[in-house]
């Protein structure tokens, strides 16, 4: 058996389109009408469609439980989150540092489904390195394997 994505629903597929193309610079991999995926391995259906997919009353379907997070990784976090500055965004929080040293921030998306959008795992290494702080050091504050922050070093 093959994973293929994770699907989340939305109220109207072209506004969310349209969030997860400006917002998060995702591309459309197919465009289905109730159905939309993205290269980045997600896809958005049409909430009245799901429900009859699923034989389910619409108003069963809720919007921002809190439970799942859709997760994206940007090499320049700092551009990012000028750009985000400039949009109407919806913050869950803004820009914090996780205790493992990893840079985050995470908002909603139109039907209130939560996004992360995090520095690499190679960049928080990279970062600590350069602070002076020794392999095993950054290893025990990243939570990386010593090899791995090895290899980047």
């Amino acid at each position: 058996m093959k994973f293929v994505c994770p699907l989340i629903v939305v109220r109207d597929i072209e506004v969310s389109r349209a969030f997860y193309e400006t917002v998060l610079g995702q591309k459309v991999l197919h465009d289905l009408g109730e159905n939309v995926s993205f290269e980045g391995g997600f896809a958005i259906h049409l909430r009245p469609h799901f429900a009859c997919l699923i034989d389910a009353n619409e108003d069963e379907i809720v919007s921002g439980p809190k439970n799942a997070e859709l997760y994206f990784e940007e090499d320049d976090l700092d551009a990012f989150l000028k750009r985000l500055a400039t949009l109407d965004i919806n913050y869950v929080h803004e820009l914090r540092e996780q205790p493992w040293g990893q840079r985050v921030v995470r908002f909603y998306d139109p039907d209130l489904h939560i996004i992360e959008v995090g520095e690499p795992m190679e960049s928080v290494v990279m970062r600590f390195l350069k602070a002076g702080l020794s392999i095993e050091e950054t290893a025990g504050r990243t939570s990386m394997p010593v090899e791995f922050v090895r290899q980047l070093a």
